[in-house]
């Protein structure tokens, strides 16, 4: 039995132009990047290379008709290295082009068509949330089913996971914070997961402590503070990364996808709603196994009682990003009961892996918890 893989290689450099020398980026080579990081960091250094950007296929995340469209552009060119620089959204992108195929982007997520890797992947984080440098899985919103759906599976590993801090000095702070909470959420899903053990719950609690102590940090700092902290967090993301690469995600993201596919809410900020409900529900369902030791891990962590470990990390999250209600994405209440069956129906990989498998009440009735 498989217990702990970790595919793409890590390393790290202090700027831009030193990881573009040491892996000799140019000809032959296809980038695909976020424009503003791209024209601030790497204009001139990566000569002959094709480039693009994601904003040429769509400013929202990454949708089936966006991929589709870059993948008509890849398929004319002739390049077998593919470099993502940007956040999950660039990478979850990038890593379809590994693949030898003519299908759309549909089917290959709905896996229509054999998956055959052929091309080399290096990704390059520019945010400290996604961990997607260090993970085999890409998301993509499928615009007719209204949802988003995940693609895991070895073949798109990264082959390099690049981490250079001086690229996220520019990010501004909603969406640090916005990054750095699904980091956390990477990283408290993978440690419950049934598919989780000791390796993968190393890498998690390393990453919950990073996060966490530097979230207090920032609460008694600034925000400002974060910019001394960046390194930090680009860590925690890819340890949290390769933690649910591993171990697999849950309830939180499944929950999350219906209310970013039909309204478009990021993905970070979707999942940052739904956290603390779904962890409560845990506790309140089986409140024994795998979870006594995380929450006494958090209370340690967050200097609190076990008993109120989920009302302080509220407390604490709540004063680096204040949490809406779901009505506020323009939810409207019967949409409780479609976005429970909506899960119910096409996240059941994600439901699988959660610490309790939650049915359509269950799901319903924390959908309008939040509403």
């Amino acid at each position: 039995m498989k217990v702990f893989q970790e595919k793409p290689q890590v390393q790290q450099y202090a700027t831009a132009a030193e990881f573009v020398k040491e892996f000799s980026i140019g000809k032959g080579d296809f980038i695909l990047a976020s424009k503003s990081i791209y024209e601030g960091y790497f204009a001139g250094l990566c000569e002959g290379a094709e480039v693009r950007f994601k904003t040429d296929y769509g400013k929202s995340e990454p949708t089936d008709v966006m991929l589709n469209a870059l993948l008509e552009d890849f398929r004319k060119l002739d390049c077998n290295r593919i470099i993502a620089i940007g956040g999950g959204a660039v990478i979850d992108m990038a890593k379809i082009l590994v693949l030898d195929t003519d299908a759309c982007a549909a089917d290959i997520y709905q896996r229509k068509t054999e998956l055959i890797r052929k091309r080399e992947l290096i990704a390059v984080p520019t945010t400290c949330g996604a961990g997607s440098e260090v993970s085999n899985v890409s998301i993509v919103e499928l615009t007719e089913l209204g949802t988003k759906l995940g693609l895991a599976d070895d073949k798109i590993y990264a082959d390099y996971a690049v981490l250079i801090p001086e690229l996220l000095e520019k990010l501004p702070y909603h969406f640090f914070a916005t990054s750095a909470i699904d980091a956390f959420i990477h990283a408290i899903e993978s440690y419950v997961s049934p598919k989780a053990n000791r390796y993968t719950r190393m890498f998690s609690k390393e990453a919950m402590a990073m996060i966490l102590g530097g979230f207090k940090k920032v609460i008694e700092g600034g925000e400002e503070v974060r910019k001394s902290l960046l390194g930090d967090f680009l860590v925690a993301s890819n340890l949290a990364g390769i933690a649910f690469g591993n171990a697999g995600t849950g309830a939180v993201h499944a929950m999350s996808y219906p209310l970013s596919g039909t309204y478009h809410v990021a993905h970070g900020e979707a999942n940052y709603q739904f956290l603390v409900a779904v962890f409560q529900k845990y506790t309140e369902l089986k409140p024994d196994g795998g979870l006594v030791e995380l929450n006494e891990f958090l209370a340690d962590v967050l200097g609190c009682e076990v008993g109120v470990v989920y009302d302080e990390l509220a407390n604490v999250l709540g004063k680096i990003i204040t949490k809406k209600p779901l009505r506020e994405y323009g939810m409207k209440p019967e949409e409780a009961r479609v976005f429970a069956e909506s899960c119910d129906a096409g996240q059941q990989r994600l439901l699988n892996q959660s610490y309790v498998k939650f049915d359509v009440e269950i799901m319903e009735e924390i959908y309008r918890s939040l509403y």
